[in-house]
């Protein structure tokens, strides 16, 4: 006879088989939800769930522990014990013992037999999980930013070097992987972060700090750092002094979970670098937690396919070492809000809410205007370098859109002027904002990663292809000849037409612009940057427009040859969802202190063009609101270092604003987004101090409507790009316009009451041989539906 402790799950496993074999259902009043992460895309061998019991009619609520006392949990056909827990939302129960690869997790009732199940897909910690074959060669770089070695994970010739204690090399690592890790630091009553002493004293300089349920403790952080898709990731939640590393404490935890994105423009192959925004003060101290990683900062990389995926990895991982937050929020600056805006629309479950920072919607279609800004400027200085039009400063926006200004001196003017060059004494934001980005995007020779020069073998780094294009092959794929398919286009873009129509220029000074302007060659065929990328100055190495890199005409007279770009690749930008094409399923306040009058990148421009995205794909922007503060400097006696006004930072109100926001959203699920907006969720501007300009539904009109200007829209001035100039839409989703015949663009109005002569009639036909772009068609490229 077999002992009882045999017995019974003998029992239960024959019930089991037979009632499998008999076809009876599962019991329809249990279900298992996943929580830490959709069923699919679990990473590592753990996951977080959680047991429903359905009401009738059809309510699901968490099961009580009475229930679960009479329930058994079964992974791949063998029971299981797995930890149950108190969770925020109730209880939750984390499986562990996943094996790569498809798994089966079942409920069981101890009599009943099955009641419910569900099918887990596991990936390994180091990724991927859909974002495609990995980009290698990869450096590593927990060295140099965790004082970490990685852990060697090959037995080939190729790789990051690992080295013992002793400094000798013990093997290679490609993924950069380390065991994850924990300290604990405190916050000084000066504003510093000091290492928590190890034997249980408390600093006299301890911050105390108050978290938002009115509670005051020791301002306490337990960091803990590891990778995750072969970045480095950072958990920091509030702790006590003698608290166990891995037995981490929830009670000073309010619930609230923050991502802190962060931007930067980079090409990939680096493991990137962590910075202090992984301790972020202002949200700690009330008892959020702040989550960061390396693969969510662009400076490591631009593939936000990767950049989604690690996010929700991340939070994952958060989750099952601490449990379901109440919400998750966002911050982060640049590429810190591109990501919250693109994640939002792929990934609508991974955020609640976000704070975009001086924002673009997205960096793909910064690439159309920007790519434009080189091209004008060696237009100006080198091809039409004895037109006065162009010394003048500001009568560069009317070809580039973005501002220009005086204050801020061309700081090489006198070299162009010695070598024969046209200029102007200032310069656009196109100078002293984007110059070198477009052989950052677009030239596979120029980039490096940091640490490379140790990877091995020696020249393994060299045949890496530094473009965007490259670092996201597996969204734009190749061509015919094994080159990554590319976006940038500029056929058809007459430059310059509102200074056309405007009566800025002449119809010859347009004409020989488009005839001369040109456009950039393939990036399989572009060379090396020359002074001031590379280099030391001198006539033949100086290139400040990346001129050698141009298609330019090679008489002076033949029109120039217009880049064009792949119609797949644009198709997959889309697809991929690495264009924001409007699609916002969060409330966020997008926040940016004003930049204009220093020629910042971050022009005002962007959170304008995110809101007609968002109101062209869901009707309205009820999602978004949109708040400026007030920076501009005061004086520019120094025009190297003008003195900017001390600078008020909204983000920690706008926070407060979500944190109601997202708690009407969740008490009235059956209301909008917009419909749950609380009162101080409104567009709004701000002075230097932090107070009210002026708040309401039409601060900012007459920048998308025709209107007469707002409050706030007659404070801040916005500007245009080089395809707004051009006849484009603010939106700025336009790679591949449609092309209409010159002689529509004659009788349709395009050129306002401009006339041409006959002679100039047969010159624009000939410059535009295919036509010019009809802005009232979609993008060719974007995918039909």
């Amino acid at each position: 006879m077999l002992p009882r402790l045999l017995l019974q799950p003998l029992i239960i496993l024959l019930a089991v088989i037979g009632l499998a074999a008999a076809g009876h259902a599962a019991n329809p009043h249990y279900d298992i939800r996943v929580l830490s992460s959709a069923p699919d895309q679990v990473s590592g061998n753990d996951v977080l769930v959680q047991i429903l019991f359905k009401d009738r009619p059809v309510k699901s609520r968490p099961a009580t522990r009475s229930r679960l006392r009479h329930l058994e949990f079964w992974l791949n056909g063998q029971p299981i014990k797995p930890e149950i827990r108190a969770g925020r939302k109730g209880h939750e129960v984390l499986v562990t013992g996943l094996r790569e690869g498809e798994n089966r997790l079942e409920l069981h009732h101890r009599r009943q037999g099955p009641l419910a199940s569900v099918s887990l897909t596991a990936h390994p910690t180091t990724g991927p999980i859909f974002s495609g074959p990995q980009q290698y060669p990869f450096v590593c770089t927990v060295t140099t930013e965790l004082g970490k070695q990685p852990l060697v994970d090959t037995d080939g010739d190729t790789g990051f070097p690992v080295l013992s204690e002793s400094g000798n090399q013990i093997g290679l690592s490609r993924d950069c992987s380390i065991e994850p890790y924990v300290t604990f630091v405190y916050r000084t009553t000066d504003g510093r972060w000091e290492p928590l002493p190890d034997d249980g004293t408390r600093p006299d300089n301890m911050a105390r700090t108050t978290l938002t349920d009115g509670r005051t403790v020791d301002f306490i952080v337990r960091q803990e750092r590891g990778t995750i898709n072969r970045f480095i990731y950072s958990f920091a939640t509030l702790a006590d002094n003698g608290e166990s590393p891995w037995e981490a404490s929830a009670d000073h935890w309010n619930g609230r979970l923050l991502f802190h994105f962060e931007g930067g423009v980079a090409i990939g192959h680096s493991q990137g670098r962590i910075s202090g925004r992984a301790l972020e003060p202002e949200v700690l101290k009330k008892g959020y937690a702040v989550i960061y990683s390396t693969g969510t900062r662009t400076s490591s990389h631009y593939n936000l396919q990767v950049g989604g995926e690690t996010a929700l990895m991340v939070k994952e991982h958060f989750i099952k070492r601490f449990g379901v937050p109440d919400y998750t929020v966002a911050i982060g600056g640049s590429g810190g809000g591109i990501q919250q805006y693109v994640y939002s629309q792929n990934h609508p479950d991974l955020l609640d809410g976000g704070v975009p920072q001086y924002s673009y919607p997205d960096m793909i279609t910064q690439v159309i205007h920007i790519g434009d800004c080189e091209l004008l400027e060696h237009y100006m200085d080198v091809t039409d370098r004895n037109n006065p039009t162009w010394w003048n400063t500001n009568n560069r926006s009317w070809l580039v859109g973005l501002n220009a200004t005086d204050n801020y001196p061309d700081p090489f003017a006198d070299a162009k002027r010695a070598l024969g060059y046209g200029t102007a004494p200032g310069m656009t934001e196109c100078i002293p904002a984007w110059r070198g980005l477009t052989a950052l995007v677009l030239n596979p020779n120029y980039g490096q990663a940091r640490n490379q020069e140790l990877m091995q073998p020696a020249g393994v780094m060299d045949d890496v292809q530094w473009t965007h294009y490259d670092d996201a092959r597996n969204i734009y794929g190749l061509d015919e000849n094994g080159n990554p398919r590319t976006v940038y286009d500029n056929v058809g873009v007459q430059y310059g037409l509102s200074a056309l129509v405007e009566g800025n220029i002449t119809t010859a000074e347009f004409l020989k612009l488009n005839a001369q302007v040109g456009g950039w060659k393939h990036p399989n065929d572009m060379v090396q940057e020359g002074f001031p990328y590379l280099g030391a100055f001198s006539p033949a190495n100086f290139d400040p427009w990346s001129r050698r890199n141009m298609m330019l005409s090679p008489d002076g007279v033949t029109p120039a040859p217009r880049t064009e770009a792949d119609i797949e690749a644009i198709n997959a930008a889309y697809t991929s969802g690495l264009v924001f094409d409007g699609q916002l399923n969060m409330p966020v306040i997008d926040w940016r202190h004003y930049l204009e009058e220093v020629l910042d990148m971050h022009n005002s421009h962007q959170s304008f063009s995110a809101r007609q995205r968002i109101i062209n794909r869901m009707g309205d922007a009820g999602n978004q609101v949109i708040w400026f503060t007030d920076t501009r400097p005061t004086d520019y006696s120094d025009p190297e270092e003008p003195e900017p006004r001390e600078e008020y930072n909204q983000t920690w109100m706008a926070l407060e604003v979500l944190h109601d926001w997202i708690t009407n959203i969740q008490d009235n699920p059956h209301l909008s987004i917009a419909e749950n907006r609380p009162a101080e969720a409104v567009d709004a501007c701000y002075n230097t101090d932090g107070s009210l300009i002026d708040a309401g539904e039409d601060v900012w009109n007459g920048i998308l409507d025709s209107n007469a200007e707002g409050a706030c829209t007659r404070q801040f001035e916005t500007y245009t790009t080089s395809r707004m100039e051009a006849g484009g839409p603010i939106e700025g989703s336009v790679f591949k316009c449609a092309l209409k015949p010159v002689e529509a663009a004659l009788s349709d109005g395009t050129y306002g009451n401009t006339t041409f002569t006959g002679e100039e009639v047969d010159r624009l036909q000939e410059i535009f041989p295919s036509g010019v772009c009809d802005f009232n068609e979609p993008d060719q490229g974007r995918p039909a539906g």
